[in-house]
């Protein structure tokens, strides 16, 4: 993670989309001062707007009161942002227009584009021919509003009001629904944006600016399809560490995503995919507006919960069970309760309270009653979180008790809820809770499920922190795979899509997921020999060319006994293929060793998904895999931590860690077995289904019983092959140097399970190392803090490629050197850093690992590669000159900006 202190060089470039989301000046195409039209609504929504504004109209000078030029290019001001409200047909040309003036934004209000067919799908590709570099936001959008600068480039009818979240939505229509509903709930908004088809801004440029934007303290998102996943999906994991990203997803049943397709000419793909996607990239999804905007306020004022565990503090059996029910369903737990706690509580209220949780305090619960059991609630270790409920009774002291619960819940490091349940005469409570930051529910079950989706929030979160444990290398894991290539390429030559089953049997090898023996015998002599050295049960399976897609898993299946049997059982065979296929087409048969089920079925599969890319399922195999339907869904490649996760949330799981007496299954090995098949489907694109069905799974062994692979079609492109959503472990960058004192090391992106190492690695570090690093002191432990390495190591290779120098092995490893490449958000260039163990320096390895950073950025095909060095650093200036490197001074400042095209 790069520093964020005195780096003025980089901090100082203009931020990406800056044209369009905070604009200096704009031009709208298409004013007019026709009533009721789009033209007219954008300029009079812009009289607020702090900067410039002019409008394009040939037949005016003004246009209600603007000054009116007849084109883009006679305005005498160059112009950040341009909004074009004309005909759909007319905005090719006009984009052209503003690209050849100079225009550095655009924001396509229009419609009548892909959304209405192939014409429209035409237009588009001749807006992206003409725009030049500008970035375009829309067509078919509502526009941008930005309150805290005046901003309203859009036709609605109101502004709304400041805030601190961002709101993104492809549906402008909702977007002047949830403005109106903002106005009446007094919710505010750092940004409101409308994205439209996405022609060009997508999700991820979105998330990326709002995720820099201060203004800005959480997302959340009315998506109806997700675009470019890979760019999403790196963009959300970043964001997602620092603001809550949440998103209501329409598409869920099959009626709304044909109707989400029809809206915006995108396909919206499978809804358990893009759950999946979300749990990985630290996403929280809501199911209705209202939780949209509940989930993003309460993480904006309440810290998310360490665990799914909640107390209720209630004056009422009822609402403290309603919550209850809402949040068990909804992921959460309800908090036991210590024998310690329940003493305090026994000594605090009557005797005929609830002697549990929740926690019911009785009607005549008094205002100091609520704030001792809240207090002593929340010191719980096992409480994760406190809801206290209030219903007016006539005793009932409602604004006291809303002063105690204020005053007892700033400060707290668990999150706190409230629900006090009534109409007006408790709105003064509720204001009062609420100015502490203490959210307030009309009703309990929508406090308990907000609860819920907090702790999702944190799960989700604390995933993407875990440090995985990752199975041992293998030394034959390039041969292994070059196995696999192999068996492919052999299929493909063949003009077959399918795999044969010892073929699929021994793709599976190749990755060291253990297969059943398996051969082909081609004669009945060797069938029947084979047979008889086995000395054990076979099964032997037709093979034939003809019918091969419908017996290749299935086949014939006879259970034989020995050698004879298999001879009595030749001809029936043989007289059951010709009968289907013709004599001719007869091959033999596979003989497969037999294994005891005693074990329990599972499947390990994987198929495309149009948005996210291969994608992974595991869970209860068998006959009956279709009826049960219990199975989980992820994203190649996989940790064990991840694939731990996936297995978990099957209900399988529970028999895998053993019962009614059966030994558990070896969870680490399994998870192991799932991380290498993960592997198998990341790394071979030319697999299009793969399904290993059942794999046999016991305290003994875990075994591959049967597998069917799926190619993509023969005539199918490389370059057409569906891409992985996040991007694998660059193993192309690993590679081996040697320095001029002749040391051997090993130079390789970071992973996960470097932490150790780089903690190691800092504690050698001198002062200057550091200073020269970050640009003044930073003490051992904030760079060592776990959450910081965390990140660090757990890198997003299309947005950040660290390198780590390693120098010896196994246990004798160490992190001798790290160089970085940050690419810049929005644009096509990259900050590098470099950081060497003192005791290296002087030997050549800063300079191969700054050529390396170089050939990696030539590879990814950046333009242009960035560096801040401090003026005294005279290594590394010299080091930067050497390569290439464009050197220039800040004025007033002791920093060095250094710059390569690449």
């Amino acid at each position: 993670m790069k520093a964020r202190t005195a780096r003025p060089s980089l901090s100082a470039r203009r931020i990406p989309l800056s044209e369009i989301l905070n604009p200096q000046s704009i031009a709208v195409i298409g004013a007019t001062e026709a009533e009721h039209s789009v033209g007219r609504a954008i300029l009079e929504n812009l009289s607020a707007f702090q900067g410039r504004v002019f409008a394009v109209n040939p037949k005016h000078k003004t246009v209600l009161g603007v000054p009116a030029f007849a084109s883009i290019g006679a305005i005498p001001e160059p112009i950040d942002l341009a909004i074009v409200a004309t005909p759909a047909s007319t905005v090719p040309a006009i984009l052209g227009e503003c690209a050849a003036a100079g225009v550095k934004g655009a924001v396509i209000i229009s419609a009548g584009f892909k959304e209405t067919g192939a014409s429209g799908a035409e237009l588009e590709r001749q807006i992206l021919a003409q725009r030049g570099h500008m970035r375009v936001l829309g067509p078919n959008c509502l526009g941008v509003m930005l309150p805290h600068i005046g901003l309203n480039a859009t036709f609605a009818a109101s502004m709304a009001r400041a805030g601190k979240v961002a709101f993104l939505s492809q549906s402008g229509a909702l977007c002047t629904a949830i403005l109106d509903w903002s106005l009446r709930e007094e919710v505010g908004f750092s940004a409101f944006v409308s994205l439209g088809s996405m022609l060009d801004i997508g999700w991820g440029d979105l998330i990326e600016f709002f995720g820099d934007d201060p203004q800005t303290k959480s997302i959340v998102c009315y998506m109806e399809s997700v675009g470019d996943a890979r760019t999403f999906l790196s963009a959300a994991r970043e964001v997602a560490f620092s603001k809550p990203i949440v998103v209501i997803k329409v598409g869920r049943t099959e009626a709304a995503a044909r109707a989400a397709a029809s809206h915006t000419g995108s396909l919206t793909g499978s809804d358990a995919v893009l759950d999946a996607a979300f749990r990985r990239a630290g996403v929280v999804r809501v199911e209705t507006i209202e939780e949209l905007f509940d989930i993003a306020e309460v993480l904006a004022k309440q810290p998310p919960p360490r665990g799914p565990r909640l107390a209720i503090v209630t004056n009422a059996g009822g609402p403290g069970a309603l919550a209850t029910d809402i949040l068990v369903t909804a992921g959460g737990q309800l908090a036991k309760l210590s024998p310690q706690t329940l003493t305090k509580l026994d000594q605090l209220l009557p005797p005929a309270w609830s002697h549990g949780n929740p926690i019911d305090l009785l009607g005549a619960a008094d205002a100091e009653t609520y704030g001792r059991a809240f207090e002593i609630a929340l010191s719980e270790e096992s409480v994760d979180g406190v809801l206290v409920i209030l219903t007016p009774q006539a005793m009932t002291d409602i604004d006291g008790t809303a002063t105690q619960l204020a005053n007892l819940a700033r400060g707290s490091s668990k999150p706190v809820l409230a629900s006090w349940m009534g109409g007006a005469s408790l709105e003064s409570a509720r204001t009062a809770l609420n100015a502490a930051g203490v959210p307030t529910y009309d009703y309990p079950d929508a406090a308990a499920r907000t609860f819920a989706l907090m702790w999702q929030y944190s799960d989700r979160l604390r995933l993407l922190y875990e440090r995985p444990a990752l199975p041992p290398a293998d030394s034959s894991k390039g041969e292994k795979h070059s196995i696999a290539e192999r068996l492919i390429a052999h299929a493909r030559k063949e003009g077959r899509n399918l795999l044969t089953e010892v073929e699929s049997k021994h793709l599976l090898s190749a990755y060291g997921i253990p297969t059943v023996e398996t051969f082909i015998a081609h004669t009945e002599n060797a069938a029947v020999n084979r047979a008889q050295r086995l000395g054990y049960p076979v099964v032997v399976k037709v093979y034939s060319q003809t019918i091969t897609h419908k017996t290749d898993v299935g086949g014939v299946r006879l259970q034989l006994e020995n050698g004879a049997a298999v001879r009595r059982a030749w001809r029936e065979i043989k007289e059951a293929v010709s009968a289907k296929a013709g004599a001719d087409q007869f091959q033999g048969v596979t003989v497969q060793s037999m294994i005891p089920r005693d074990g329990v079925e599972l499947i390990f599969g994987a198929s495309v998904d149009p948005q996210f890319g291969p994608v992974l399922i595991f869970g209860a195999g068998g006959e009956l895999v279709e009826v049960l339907k219990d199975r989980a869904i992820g994203l190649p490649p996989l940790t064990t931590t991840l694939a731990r996760r996936l297995m978990e949330r099957t209900r399988i799981f529970h028999a895998l860690k053993g019962v009614r007496g059966r030994k558990p299954v070896n969870l680490d090995a399994l998870a192991e077995l799932l991380v290498a098949f993960s592997h198998l489907v990341a790394e071979q694109p030319w697999i299009a289904e793969i399904d290993i069905n059942p794999l046999l799974a016991s305290a003994e062994h875990l075994l591959a019983l049967d597998a069917r692979v799926v190619l993509h079609p023969i005539n199918k492109a490389e370059s057409d092959l569906p891409h992985l959503a996040i991007r694998p472990y660059p193993t192309d960058y690993v590679s081996q140097i040697r320095l001029r004192q002749g040391s051997r090391l090993t130079l390789r992106p970071i992973r996960p399970d470097d932490e150790e190492l780089l903690v190691a690695f800092h504690a050698t570090l001198s002062e200057e190392s550091v200073s020269f690093r970050y640009f003044g002191p930073l003490s051992l432990e904030t760079r060592t803090a776990h959450h910081r390495l965390v990140r660090v190591c757990f890198s997003d290779y299309d947005r950040e490629l660290a390198l780590v120098t390693v120098h010896g092995k196994g246990a004798e490893r160490e992190i001798v050197a790290v160089g970085r490449l940050n690419r810049l958000h929005g644009t096509n260039s990259a900050e590098f850093a470099i950081l060497v163990a003192d005791t290296w320096q002087g030997r050549g390895l800063g300079t191969q690992l700054l050529e390396a950073l170089v050939r990696i950025g030539k590879s990814e095909k950046l333009e242009l590669i960035v560096g801040s060095i401090l003026a005294n650093n005279h290594a590394m200036l010299d080091l930067s000159r050497r390569l290439g490197f464009e050197l220039k001074r800040l004025p007033g400042e002791n920093v060095v900006e250094a710059e390569l095209r690449l």
